[in-house]
């Protein structure tokens, strides 16, 4: 960070809207620029946000190539015999850099050519009430939009900081595959990108201080999940990494168990994938009175809404789901609350779901069956397998199954957990049935469904509610 005091300051640029952060908070900038008002947008790292850049987008382009290698993998479940097939790896990651490279470069090029929105391409901190340093310049505006996202959250292990491990940020641009990767964490990023390394041949070991991988999903999820992961990797649970050391350039992570031994694992490269952090440190907000919460994400209201009026914030950096689809949804009730600070809308998150990327799939939406027993609500419980529908059996899916969570007094739907050959796309039936239907699980067991299309294990878990 510089001092103050050495930086030699223009005078301060006034802006209708100030939007630090291009993801979806670019969305909001777009429209409120589309609207009349004078905006800027301050972006320090290529344009698009973590999605485009480090996230979502790369990861699930990079995973479709571990999908069709597994595919080509169980060919012979099918009468198909493949007898041999090479893996280019370089060629798998300079495929989807170039593509990412390629769209964030079209946004920052669009913006580069026009003066409203003025993009400020450099990072910035706030130096008073709503004026922000942007490299050497100084900005300012009655509204600001907050944005920044987050960063991998890096634990404190003795020996860390001293190798050259990597995050998800630099493992999605590899440009070689590692032999042995050992990953820690045991969250949906672990998860991906052990499919991911895993499928293309890599010896994968997942350290995790837990007793499931995916411990946020519902725990019967959690439990299968595991023991999937666990016939091709090696997964040590309830383990404690306690020191990092490299041995003949390898990396050596010493973990303690549960029973108080000690392991020393070793692999050619190490992921740290121990989730997410703010980047709301970054921007000195106490200059501008902003308050963040205990693990640092922005506090915001109902209407994303600071404590500051006229400062807003969005996205992973308010902590609230950490999903491009909910920042989305949120972009555009933060638009309506900036033009319309006298009749604010609450952000509506009722059925937000999530997917996981890995192999087995995972897609979830709702209370998780141990919530509904702490809060002691009563409910109804439905599990069907893939297995026992004609595309399951035609997909030899064996693991794969759909969970309902249904309210026991007016049949709404309170949960569902799926697992499986393409859950992503399944839940989105239940979605629309608790979003823009009656929330009934009757919205789904009274609708024909296409026989034999997977999306009869959905309709058949429905059915099967008592």
């Amino acid at each position: 960070m510089k001092d103050r005091t050495s930086v030699k300051l223009d005078d301060v640029q006034k802006f209708d809207l100030i939007v630090i952060g291009s993801g979806a908070g670019l969305d909001v900038a777009d429209a409120a620029a589309k609207s009349g008002m004078k905006v800027a947008v301050v972006e320090k790292s290529k344009m698009g946000g973590t999605c485009l850049n480090r996230g979502c987008i790369p990861s699930k382009l990079l995973l479709h190539s571990a999908d069709v290698v597994d595919a080509i993998k169980s060919a012979h479940l099918f009468g198909i015999h493949i007898e041999k097939f090479s893996i280019d790896f370089q060629k798998i990651v300079e495929r989807v850099t170039s593509m990412i490279d390629s769209d964030s470069d079209d946004i920052r090029n669009s913006l580069d050519n026009t003066e409203n929105p003025k993009l400020f391409a450099s990072e910035c901190r706030f130096v008073d009430d709503k004026v922000l340093l942007v490299g050497e310049k100084k900005i300012s505006s009655n509204t600001i939009l907050i944005a920044a996202g987050t960063r991998p959250k890096i634990p404190n292990i003795k020996g860390l900081d001293t190798t050259n491990y990597v995050t998800s940020d630099e493992a999605l641009r590899l440009h070689q595959q590692p032999k042995v990767l050992t990953i820690v964490g045991g969250g949906f990023i672990a998860a991906e990108l052990g499919h991911f390394f895993g499928s293309l041949g890599t010896k994968i070991n997942i350290i995790h201080n837990g007793r499931y991988l995916l411990p946020k999903e519902d725990e019967e999820i959690s439990k299968k999940f595991t023991e999937a992961f666990s016939k091709k990797y090696n997964v040590y649970l309830d383990c404690t990494p306690k020191t990092v050391t490299k041995k003949d350039g390898n990396f050596v992570v010493s973990v303690k168990k549960s029973n108080s031994k000690y392991l020393d694992i070793e692999s050619d490269q190490l992921l740290v994938a121990a989730g997410r952090t703010s980047n709301a440190d970054s921007l000195d907000l106490p200059t501008t009175r902003v308050k963040v919460n205990n693990d640092g994400f922005i506090k915001v209201d109902e209407t994303l809404s600071t404590n500051v009026d006229g400062i807003f914030a969005l996205g992973d950096i308010i902590g609230h789901y950490q999903f491009r689809h909910s920042a989305n949804l949120e972009a555009q009730y933060a638009f309506y609350n900036i033009i319309s600070t006298k009749k604010k809308l609450h952000v509506d998150y009722g059925a937000m779901p999530h997917a996981i990327f890995s192999s087995p799939q995972i897609a979830g939406v709702g209370y998780k069956e141990q919530e509904l027993k702490q809060a002691k609500i009563a409910y109804r419980k439905s599990v069907y397998r893939y297995i026992d529908t004609a595309m399951g059996k035609a997909l030899e899916d064996r693991e794969g199954f759909v969970k309902l969570l249904v309210n026991k007094e007016n049949r709404k739907i309170l949960g569902c957990h799926i697992m499986g050959s393409q859950a992503s796309i399944l839940i989105h039936e239940v979605l629309v049935a608790m979003r823009s239907g009656e929330g009934t699980i009757d919205n789904i067991s009274k609708t024909v469904h296409i026989h034999p299309a997977l999306s009869e294990v959905v309709s058949r878990a429905a059915i099967s509610v008592n």
